[in-house]
This record gives structure tokens, sequence and C-alpha cells, in this order.
């Protein structure tokens, strides 16, 4: 009888270590790299979001784009950007789909604050501030403006910039892919600017006069973020 009773007990207790151990593999266990229960879903930074993307399709479909939906018939009427973009144009369309994920958007507060990045940026470059570059800049864009400065730090050579007026800003391009907004703008400043050598001679512009001075920038920013920063991430002289 008890040689039956110990048989039991054995049989038992192999079956309940059998059963933790497949518990275990089933459900793992705690290793301190386990994605945190108040992030569910963190998508790799690279991967284009997938929500609202046609098959074969880059550009995301912004909320209430399909006309087909039912809820088509809630859709804002397009919006009045007198003095930004004229009625029916692309930089309206665009404009249009950056509102419809960030309702908050205000184009003329935008171009305002533009002026001052611009302002803010070639200022920063004059001198080789790059802790304010780096702020402003987005990395690729940052890279070049580094380099530059480099090779005329090697040079001895100094940059004097003097903003006079910023007599245009005004928005050229208006596009929305994969919920990044890049907005382009034209600037055409009148400025003070000379490159002085080692010696404090100028070498290029003029210390004295001021010049009309045309570019065309491209700011971006993910719509939806926590981070309300716009960054350079294109420029081109402008014609």
């Amino acid at each position: 009888m008890q040689d039956s009773f110990d048989a039991t007990t054995l049989i038992f207790l192999a079956l309940a270590v059998f059963v933790i151990w497949r518990l275990r593999s089933v459900l793992g266990q705690k290793t301190g790299t386990e994605r945190s229960p108040f992030r569910p879903v963190e998508r790799n930074r690279t991967e284009p979001p997938a929500a609202g993307r046609g098959e074969g399709d880059n550009v995301v479909r912004l909320p209430g784009a399909d006309r087909g939906q039912a809820g088509a018939a809630v859709q804002t009427a397009a919006r009045d950007w007198r003095g930004i973009a004229e009625p029916g144009s692309a930089v309206a369309r665009g404009l249009e789909q950056v509102v419809q994920v960030e309702p908050s958007f205000e184009p003329r507060a935008f171009l305002e604050g533009a002026k001052g990045a611009y302002e803010a940026i070639v200022i920063a470059f004059a001198k080789g501030d790059r802790k304010t570059l780096r702020a402003l800049l987005s990395r690729e864009v940052c890279e070049g403006f580094e380099r530059a400065i480099s090779e005329r730090e090697k040079r001895r050579e100094t940059v004097e910039t003097t903003f006079i007026s910023i007599d245009k800003a005004e928005m050229v391009s208006v596009e929305v892919k994969n919920r990044i907004a890049q907005v382009t703008v034209r600037f055409l400043s009148n400025l003070i600017t000379a490159t002085r050598d080692a010696d404090g001679k100028v070498i290029d512009g003029n210390a004295e006069t001021g010049v009309e001075v045309p570019d065309v920038w491209t700011f971006a920013r993910t719509l939806g973020s926590r981070d309300p920063n716009w960054q350079l991430v294109a420029t081109d002289a402008g014609g």
C-alpha cells in the first residue's frame, strides 16, 4: 500500500513539473526587455505608417479623404486661404491635407515662424553657431552647414551678416506623405553680408551695402507628433 501511494505521488509530481514547464515555455519569462504595457504599439522609426495606406501607395489617406465613405458628408468646406494660396491651387490642397490631420495649423503663424527660423539659421551659420543649427536643421542639412563652417574656419575666414528686412515669405509647395508634411517657402530678404579673410579684408560680399537675397527653403514635420518644431530639410537658391 505504501509503495502504491509513493508511486502515485511521484506520478502527480511528475505531471505537475511537466505542466509548470509547459506554462513557462508558452508564456515566457520576464527578462527586463519586454515592451512596456503603456506603449503597446512601437513601430520601427524607419517603417512608414501602415494605417490608411493603400496597397502600393506611399501617400497617407488622410481622415475624410475617401469620397466613398459614409462620413464624407461631414467634411469641412474648403477654407479661405486668401493671401496664402489661390483657391484650388496645389498649395491650397496641401494646406487642406495638413489641417485635416492638425486642425490647429495656422499657415500665417507658420510663415511668421518660418521667417524667424530663416533669420536665426542665417545668423547662426555666419557665427558658426553649431548648437543653434542642430536644433533647427535636419541631420543631413546640418552636416552640410557644419562642413562649410569647418572649411571656413580652416581658412580663418569670418562672415558678418546683418538683416535689414525680410520682404517676402510665401508658400510655394505643401505636401503630405506618410503624415510627414513638407512646406516649401520662398524668401526674399535684404541683408548686409561680407566674408573676411584672416587679415580682415573683405573677400566676398559688401560690409556696407545691403543686397536682395532670394532663398527657397523646405521645412518638414511629422503631423500629430508631440514635437511641435519644424526642421529645415532642404535649401535652394531662389530665382
